[in-house]
């Protein structure tokens, strides 16, 4: 016999507990569900546990830098199962606080894979649960690539529980996951290669900045390698091979680890969506404004499970799931405004961005007229020994406002905050400069930037 529910939600992450627990609140029988650990992507495989490691990569490039300029640290150094063990207090508390959280609610909670078996019911292990209602919040996984030897692949996931850091790491694309590992890697002792299939790395940050950091990233003793998709993998020993294709001809890289970084898809495969008479493409279920689906009004879907026109970061995850929750609770009433979402990548320096880049504006036919320049003779960047930094802002001629940020230096992933201030709000480029700004600090900076 079914165990019957108001909401079942498939997922414990930013995207899924927000519409447990609101729906829980108001009254409703509400279970959850997630194959993995609970508490999702960001707290223990993604953005928690990984700026943890950064925090090390960049207080040891801090020290490095400031050698010349006063500062005696020769004997700094990043100890890999320490900073391991350091991560780990933020990771480990997290499954077992998430589930008693759901269950002190009064939520159900279930571990394992769920699958559809119809419209109003899933099957989870041996039981069959049944609900009025369903929210898809079950995240995403690495992509699948097509190439021979794929299965010797490590994850992310992988990367953020090693015991030993391998002497040799090959990142196979040209993401967040890969630049900002191998920047973590090499500062604490690794050599490092990323390989991406195509010319452009990091396509949605501006190609300019992004040049920079290539060449930074190359100055760091990364061999980044454009143009070189990988073909295949093996394992003949206890080494990895690595078969790639340049301009140059075929070429083999030998590697201890091989880590995945070309991307992730929605999480979905093993739900049995069209048992249900959910639609969904490669970016998702496919949902209304409302974040309902189209195929199946039964169901919402939030974060990286959703086809959504948001950028798959936790923020935009949370507020989605706020909106599933509203709409669940009081019928459709609510739309997400993704105007104004930043993103960084958190190599060191980061590199951030919001609004609209360049081709973009352009093909808005947008007149707009762009402020940017190298930062790094600046005293923000002089006084840390930073020698990469740099900036470009759109600013639209009639209105004023702000319509795209793009930073690449010391405390980017801070002040990238003030220009989404901006552009959600609607903050003129003339009253940000106008700003009297704390003194000397790197947000002054942006009065100079516009």
């Amino acid at each position: 016999m079914a165990k019957k529910f108001d909401l079942i939600v498939i997922g414990t992450g930013s995207a899924g507990s927000t519409p447990a627990s609101k729906c829980r609140q108001a009254g409703w029988e509400v279970a959850v569900i997630d194959e993995l650990p609970y508490g999702g992507t960001c707290a223990l495989r993604g953005c928690d546990p990984k700026k943890v490691l950064v925090g090390a990569a960049e207080l040891a490039d801090w020290s490095r830098r400031m050698k010349a300029r006063g500062v005696v640290a020769d004997e700094l150094r990043i100890d890999w199962p320490g900073l391991m063990r350091f991560k780990s207090s933020f990771t480990e508390p997290v499954p077992k606080r998430r589930e008693q959280s759901f269950e002190k609610r009064g939520i159900v909670t279930c571990r394992g894979t769920a699958r559809f078996l119809d419209k109003s019911r899933m099957q989870v292990g041996d039981d069959t649960l049944e609900a009025r209602h369903f929210v898809m919040a079950s995240g995403a996984r690495p992509a699948t690539l097509g190439i021979p030897g794929e299965e010797l692949l490590r994850t992310s996931t992988d990367f953020l529980t090693l015991e030993k850091l391998p002497k040799r790491i090959v990142f196979v694309g040209g993401g967040y996951i890969s630049f900002e590992f191998a920047h973590v890697a090499a500062r604490a002792g690794a050599s490092a290669t990323i390989l991406h299939r195509s010319d452009r790395p990091l396509r949605g940050f501006d190609c300019d900045l992004v040049e920079s950091l290539v060449k930074a990233t190359r100055d760091l003793g990364i061999d980044v390698r454009l143009n070189a998709p990988v073909e295949e993998l093996e394992k003949p020993g206890n080494v990895f091979l690595v078969k790639t294709r340049s301009a140059e001809g075929a070429l083999e890289l030998e590697a201890d680890l091989v880590v995945h970084g070309a991307g992730r898809v929605p999480n979905v495969d093993s739900l049995d969506l069209a048992a249900a008479g959910i639609d969904a493409n490669k970016h998702g279920v496919i949902v209304n404004e409302h974040l309902r689906s189209l195929s199946n009004p039964s169901v919402y879907a939030a974060g990286d499970a959703a086809a959504t026109a948001g950028p798959p970061l936790t923020p935009v995850a949370s507020m989605e799931g706020h909106v599933v929750a509203s709409n669940l609770l009081k019928g459709d009433n609510k739309t997400v405004d993704y105007t104004g979402v930043s993103s960084v990548v958190f190599t060191i320096p980061p590199l951030a961005a919001v609004g609209m880049q360049e081709d973009e504006a352009r093909e808005k036919g947008l007149q707009f007229r762009v402020q940017a320049g190298d930062s790094s003779g600046w005293y923000s960047s002089r006084r840390v020994g930073e020698e990469v930094s740099g900036y470009k802002v759109l600013i639209d001629k009639e209105s004023g406002r702000v319509l795209g940020a793009h930073l690449l230096g010391a405390h980017s992933d801070e002040i990238i905050n003030l220009f989404s201030l901006a552009i959600r709000f609607g903050i003129k480029a003339s009253d940000l400069k106008q700003m009297a700004y704390a003194y000397p600090s790197r947000s002054s900076d942006v009065s100079y930037m516009l």
